[in-house]
């Protein structure tokens, strides 16, 4: 069964910053972190688990060519995927989960 997703307000900005960032750069490589963005999220919605459960209930998707992790939750009874981060692999990884919520 196929899942939807929703992006959380974080995540929807994080998104949105990176966008602009690569729009700066070239609009080749903004279109380009768009379509992987859009095929990561895909192959979640597809098969939720696939992917590395690394803290509590949250799953990681690393993005080719992009150093983003997309970072979800799996909200099974609702089939959904909640987005909570679009995190850069260059922060600090200690904080990659701080400010989501506990479930």
């Amino acid at each position: 069964m196929s899942f939807i997703y929703f992006l959380h307000d974080r995540a929807q900005q994080e998104y949105e910053t990176a966008i602009k960032w690569y729009l700066k750069r070239s609009l080749s490589a903004a279109e380009g972190f768009v379509d992987a963005v859009d095929f990561a999220l895909r192959q979640a919605c597809s098969h939720p688990t696939r992917w590395r459960n690394t803290y509590k209930h949250y799953y990681e998707f690393g993005l080719k060519k992009y150093p983003y992790v997309i970072i979800y939750s799996i909200e099974a009874e609702i089939n959904t995927i909640a987005v909570w981060k679009f995190y850069h692999k260059k922060r600090d990884p200690k904080k990659k989960y701080s400010g989501l919520s506990k479930k």
